[in-house]
């Protein structure tokens, strides 16, 4: 019997992901994502991330960053933002489509005013592309899933 998905949590260490065999869960790092991990447990594949994640803590987004092996989208938004909303279910689509070659993360501005500040976000939603710590291409403004492949496509090969 699977258990019920839980929402993707981050730390500074890595992405804690729930097992869908056995519920347990388990940690993957930063430098090793892309590759598959097996849960500590039952020693099943943990499924790739295919989805956002939210990151609210700057040690954290700091560490995802900085330390994934994969490129990292951050989408900086506020929930009164009617243009962020219509965003979200687009980032869904490419976090599905692009699981195990990116990660994408969302960046509440209301709740990290510090990270939107530092990163000089002055329009939401703004898409900021990382690879090994450094933006490498940044997007602000509303956009389908088809452009947001575009923009990661022109930003990045992957």
């Amino acid at each position: 019997m699977s258990a019920p998905s839980a929402p993707i949590q981050l730390d500074e260490r890595g992405l804690l992901l729930t097992c869908l065999q056995c519920g347990q869960r388990n940690r993957a790092v930063y430098p090793r994502l892309g590759q598959t991990f097996q849960c500590g447990q039952c020693h099943q594949p943990l499924p790739q991330m295919g989805e956002p994640v939210a990151v609210d803590d700057p040690d954290a987004f700091e560490a995802l960053t900085g330390q994934s092996a994969l490129p990292v989208l951050v989408d900086f938004w506020a929930p009164w933002c009617g243009p962020c909303k219509m965003v979200t279910p687009e980032l869904v689509k490419v976090a599905s489509q692009l699981a195990g070659k990116l990660v994408i993360a969302k960046v509440n501005t209301e709740e990290s005013p510090r990270l939107a500040q530092r990163f000089a976000i002055s329009a939401i939603p703004t898409l900021v592309l990382f690879k090994a710590g450094k933006e490498i291409a940044r997007q602000a403004g509303a956009m389908p899933a088809p452009a947001i492949l575009q923009f990661i496509g022109q930003s990045h090969s992957l």
